[in-house]
């Protein structure tokens, strides 16, 4: 292992019996230049730990700090904790956008400040801490760093679909209408469009990678044009 893993090591507060573990998860995909194409990397693997780790560390917390919250704040608190925003904004709290390692082309097409690749990279940290030393120090790094978000929200969030229909209760009118119109891409890799009606607004429509996360992007822009 290079001597800046070595100190960014340090910098997580845990020295690595195995040191290998946190190169891999330092080592973005794209060092394979094409080799490892449609392979999966211990990269990748150590990304589907962390990602198991890190959600059930958070629902331990939220399940203790707030005794008498119901399933559904919870579970909003949680998506809103774990998400892509984020653990982006984690990773470059503790130096993992400056560590990460990846290619000339990924770099220059802006990856090291890409949201998703941080998010990635910093659940691929914590597979490797949980690999390396189990769950105690997984935990350890994932409260840390996870309190002060907790801290931050003074109530659980309202996802956009739940923020859109409340926004029409309290107009008077009707509730939004989501209808797919399109799908794209391969069956196991799908892209879904789907709009929002909503009376008095004209159809917006938002892409994911299912129905849900597409009607979701789709409220979340009829918010931004409510807003506007």
């Amino acid at each position: 292992m290079t001597e800046p893993t070595v100190r960014f090591g340090e910098i997580l507060g845990h020295r690595f019996a195995r040191p290998e573990l946190l190169t891999q998860a330092l080592s973005h995909p794209s060092l394979g230049h094409g080799r490892q194409h449609r392979r999966v990397t211990p990269y990748e693997r150590l990304e589907f730990l962390g990602d198991r780790v890190l959600g059930l560390v958070v629902a331990d917390m939220l399940f203790h700090r707030f005794p008498d919250e119901p399933e559904g704040w919870l579970a909003r608190r949680h998506a809103a904790l774990v998400c892509r925003e984020t653990l982006a904004r984690v990773a470059v709290s503790v130096g993992i956008d400056a560590a990460l390692q990846m290619s000339r082309g990924e770099e220059e097409a802006g990856g090291r400040g890409n949201p998703a690749t941080l998010a990635d990279a910093c659940e691929a940290v914590i597979g490797a801490l949980y690999s390396d030393a189990g769950l105690d120090v997984a935990a350890a790094f994932v409260r840390a760093q996870w309190e002060p978000l907790m801290e931050e929200a003074t109530g659980p969030p309202k996802d956009a679909k739940t923020a859109l229909q409340e926004w029409a209760q309290g107009s008077g009118k009707p509730l939004p209408v989501y209808r797919t119109i399109g799908q794209e891409g391969p069956p196991h890799d799908p892209m879904f469009l789907v709009s929002v009606e909503v009376e008095g607004l004209e159809p917006v429509s938002g892409r994911g990678s299912s129905k849900r996360t597409a009607e979701q992007a789709a409220a979340t822009l009829a918010l931004e044009r409510l807003k506007g």
